[in-house]
């Protein structure tokens, strides 16, 4: 793999005189504060501000403020204007625009299209503090303020709609973000080496057209250039038909040449001694070679052409061996550059030891931003996954190479939360990153690293060429957990128990000292053929795990359960597996209260099956095997109803499916059978789950009463233009919202002064419902 220039190799821009800044900047106010007359870049982001490195905002601005650049942050603006887009004036160099930590589709409504009624990422968890697909709209405005001022898409959002996309919640397939957007490049995957480099060359005064061999960028232009090799995709994995082999010593880009040779007649006489015409080919090198997949018109219209892509563009992200992508959209390509070169681990030091404040901006007050709450305590160790699993995207935005922090970057870390977040009590609530137990694992060959095309290092088996070593986690946590002041060092990010059970000293390590009573897995089902399209190991290993745990547990005295999740209605599963896993669930004595039914998320392999019918991690054709999907809302719903059989509310629906497939003999109140005959007098069951969606459709009827603008409509991506559509401005609902609270609390202080002061008893008041 080549190497990268590392990101404390560049010059530092002239500004860094300035210093860093507390917090960076969200009103001119603190600009003048800080001495600034204008931000060299401004970031607008969907979510609130929080200084953390959890946070995308606060590293990307804290990277370029440590490059020199003074960065100023446009946090969850009101999209309904270019007002908000223009507080901080105008940028020197350009806008960054993300949608936050989450796409703004997904973090808006759940698996069922209903509407969220919260937002972790806004302060009060209040939810309509953002549009939905936030980068378009973001993008759209900031052009909107400063028409010739670069637009940077980057964020997950925009890396996982970086090429023509299946998007769920129109059930079509849409454009490149890059081309809807109208921004002028895009960073995908972890950007910090993409952002640094096109931040310095935009101060050097090159243009932002010019910028196209970066890695890990996306961006638009008309034709190939000179010196390319471009490579039809369907001659790396064929979706159907086989043409006409063209002549081998034709020049493929010499479309004269292809022609002629096309209206060759099919008669010729095979012994006429003909002149072979060597014409000058470039040399295919990778470096060299773009892969030109089918056009946006034509996965948009046939889907097994849209697995064919999906497949080819997974073949294509490990760092050591792909090759650029081309993708046309109407008359323009869109051009994706190679995957970034992973950070080594000096690299991740120099990015997580940045100035953070690790508290929310002081604008914010007292409110809550209930994701800062989840993570103020954890600490991330590492990025990448190489599990692959189909329904997520981590692999496609972060990559399969493990990127490591030293445990000496870690330590600091864990002291700086000890010695300066307020609040804490001696627990570390994480040490972990997308799988926790992946830390320093990788292949034993660099070689043989650099030129893998496998999805997964753990499917269907664990790679001979991985090193399964769990020593550097488990002296981590030793080292963690012996420092004064931390009495607990919990592990909440999820487990590859596949891998935990090659090292049992670690899984006693883990068991031992880092539960907390409760661990969350995820074996997601125990039938093979949705595990199999899950690329998850079989129940067994959750089998043998399960048996490790409980017997450490039981060596350190202590009372522990493992907390399994699983996935209803992923591609591949059917009625039967649905049944077999409710009654696996029975006879394990597990009551599953909160269930997951498949989200498409955009890009994801699974998405490619959910969408085509086809198995993109075979090689696609028009022939091949279909997989079972389950679109119909009735389907999903009977196999959440599967997953939660001891829910009374589900047990008609179940009844009938049971007899429908011919197990009625499930059917009664045996010990062996699922769910009774009958239905209970009253319905006494109340189901736990967090009441986090408004009903389906509710959006639509609800009347406008605020008469100011209207919300932006569904899907649409802009907000409407006219006034009285339905949904209401959703600033004034947050400030009534706001005012409302600040009224509770005014109230109840005064109450409380006045039983202090005259002895009065305190007026009961009935809850409050939330």
């Amino acid at each position: 793999m080549q190497a990268a220039k590392p990101l404390f190799d560049y010059p530092k821009y002239w500004a860094e005189c300035f210093g860093p800044a507390p917090f960076l900047p969200m009103s001119r106010e603190e600009m003048d504060q800080l001495g600034w007359d204008s931000c060299d870049i401004i970031i607008v982001t969907g979510d609130a501000y929080v200084d953390h490195p959890s946070f995308g905002m606060a590293i990307i601005g804290r990277l370029l403020e440590a490059q020199g650049f003074r960065v100023g942050i446009i946090a969850q603006p009101n999209w309904q204007s270019k007002d908000d887009f223009m507080k901080l004036g105008e940028p020197n160099l350009f806008f960054g625009v993300a949608a936050g930590n989450m796409d703004s589709m997904i973090n808006r409504y759940t698996a069922d299209k209903k509407i969220r009624s919260d937002d972790a990422y806004t302060p009060g968890g209040l939810a309509g503090s953002r549009p939905d697909r936030a980068s378009l709209v973001y993008s759209q405005r900031c052009k909107e303020a400063y028409k010739h001022v670069p637009i940077v898409l980057g964020g997950i959002e925009a890396s996982l709609r970086r090429i023509a996309h299946y998007d769920y919640w129109q059930d079509k397939v849409r454009n490149s973000i890059l081309i809807d957007a109208c921004a002028d490049i895009l960073l995908y995957g972890n950007a910090e080496r993409a952002i640094v480099e096109v931040a310095q060359r935009l101060s050097f005064g090159q243009k932002i057209e010019e910028i196209t061999d970066v890695r890990g960028t996306a961006f638009i232009r008309r034709d190939t250039p000179q010196g390319w090799y471009e490579v039809d995709s369907t001659r790396i994995d064929r979706p159907g038909k086989v043409d006409k082999i063209i002549n081998p010593y034709v020049n493929t880009q010499d479309t004269q040449a292809c022609a002629i040779e096309q209206e060759k007649g099919p008669v010729e006489d095979p012994n006429e001694a003909k002149v072979v015409d060597l014409l000058p080919s470039p040399r295919m090198t990778r470096a060299k070679t773009v892969i030109r997949l089918p056009s946006m018109e034509k996965v948009r219209n046939d889907p097994v052409l849209y697995a064919h892509a999906n497949r080819v563009l997974h073949l294509e992200t490990n760092p050591g061996n792909a090759r650029a992508l081309v993708q046309k959209h109407g008359e323009v390509d869109v051009w994706f550059n190679p995957p970034p070169i992973p950070m080594t681990t000096e690299e991740m030091d120099y990015v997580f030891g940045m100035p953070y404040q690790r508290i929310p901006h002081p604008a914010y007050g007292k409110e809550k931003i209930p994701a800062y709450e989840m993570i103020r305590f954890s600490v991330n160790i590492m990025r990448g996954c190489f599990g692959g699993c189909t329904f997520c995207s981590i692999t496609e935005h972060e990559g399969r190479i493990i990127q490591n922090r030293s445990e000496e970057s870690i330590i600091r870390e864990i002291e700086e939360i000890r010695d300066k977040v307020p609040g804490f009590t001696g627990v570390i609530s994480d040490l972990g990153g997308p799988t926790a137990n992946m830390y320093r694992i990788a292949c034993k060959s660099p070689e043989i690293e650099s030129a893998c095309r496998k999805p997964s290092c753990v499917f269907p088996g664990i790679c001979p060429n991985l090193n399964t070593d769990h020593s550097s986690l488990i002296q981590l946590y030793r080292s963690a957990r012996a420092l004064p002041g931390v009495k607990k060092i919990l592990i909440a990010s999820g487990l590859r128990y596949d891998l935990a059970v090659e090292s049992p000293e670690y899984v006693k390590e883990l068991v031992t000292h880092h539960v907390g009573g409760y661990l969350k897995i995820a074996p997601e089902h125990t039938e093979e053929g949705p595990l199999n399209q899950m690329m998850k190991p079989g129940i067994g290993s959750y089998d043998k795990f399960k048996r490790m745990f409980e017997k450490y547990s039981k060596e350190a005295g202590k009372e522990q359960y493992l907390i399994p999740y699983f996935i209803a209605a992923h591609p591949g599963t059917t009625d039967e597996d649905m049944m077999n896993l409710a009654l696996w669930l029975k006879g394990n004595g597990f009551r599953a209260d909160q269930v997951q039914a498949f989200y498409p998320s955009p890009m994801a392999t699974a998405t490619a099956m959910y969408h085509s019918g086809k198995n993109p991690l075979r090689k696609v054709s028009y022939k091949s095997d279909g997989v079972t999907i389950v679109k119909s809302e009735e389907q999903r719903r009977l196999h959440k109803a599967f997953l939660r059989y001891h829910d009374p509310k589900g047990w008609p629906m179940l009844r009938e499916a049971l007899t429908r497939m011919g197990r009625a003999d499930l059917i009664g109140p045996g010990k062996n059978q699922l769910i009774p005959l009958h239905q209970p007098a009253t319905d006494s069951y109340q189901s736990a789950r967090r009441k986090n969606s408004t009903p389906a459709g509710s959006h639509k009827v609800a009347k406008d009463t605020s008469k100011s603008k209207p919300l932006l409509t569904q899907h649409t991506g802009l907000p409407p233009r006219d006034t009285g559509a339905a949904g209401g401005n959703p600033w004034d609902k947050r400030e009534e919202a706001k005012a409302a609270a600040q009224a509770r609390n005014k109230a109840a202080a005064k109450e409380r002064a006045d039983v202090k002061k005259g002895g009065k008893k305190p007026v009961k008041r009935p809850a409050v419902p939330r």
